[in-house]
């Protein structure tokens, strides 16, 4: 016990903070369609971005980069989605190397916005899981407020616990 200093414990303490701050607050970025960019895909394949989009696990603060050239990207309703309507967008890019952050659980659906892409299968429908924590009976608008407020709580009682066991440590020790 005599070799611990106040060094090694902070250093204790660090690594635990950053090990479990990332845990809590991890996201990956995933690029659309794996190694293809956001195209119209081949006649034969135009569900190529359902497909993509089913085979991975999209969680909230994760976020979709599009690349594509001459095109553009939306974010519409269920409704505009299947009617491949892009008139009145939630969310429109068109630099062609847009990234999208997923800001709550549910289904997001995505089309391209140049003339007669979504009708040739340029669209995409990805469904954001719940975090583990949601227990709402309720859906729609609890989960979508809730998100957050379950993550930045999850973190600031994380915090407490590390700076709590910090202490303890160090009276112990010392």
């Amino acid at each position: 016990m005599a070799n611990f200093n106040c060094n090694t414990i902070f250093l204790f303490s660090l690594v635990m903070f950053f090990f479990c701050y990332g845990h809590f607050v991890s996201a990956f970025e995933f690029q659309v369609g794996g190694n293809k960019d956001w195209v119209v895909p081949p006649a034969n394949d135009t569900k190529i971005y359902n497909d993509w989009a089913s085979e991975n696990r999209f969680q909230v603060g994760d976020t979709l980069r599009f690349h594509y050239k001459k095109d553009s990207v939306m974010e519409v309703t269920e409704a505009e989605y299947k009617k491949c309507n892009s008139t009145r967008p939630n969310f429109f890019s068109n630099t062609g190397n847009t990234v999208y952050t997923f800001d709550h659980s549910g289904s997001f659906y995505f089309i391209s916005g140049a003339a007669g892409h979504c009708e040739r299968g340029q669209r995409m429908i990805v469904k954001v899981m719940a975090a583990e924590d949601e227990d709402s009976p309720s859906g729609g608008d609890a989960i979508k407020s809730s998100g957050a407020a379950v993550s930045s709580v999850g973190v600031s009682k994380l915090v407490l616990v590390q700076f709590v066991m910090s202490y303890v440590v160090a009276s112990v020790m010392f």
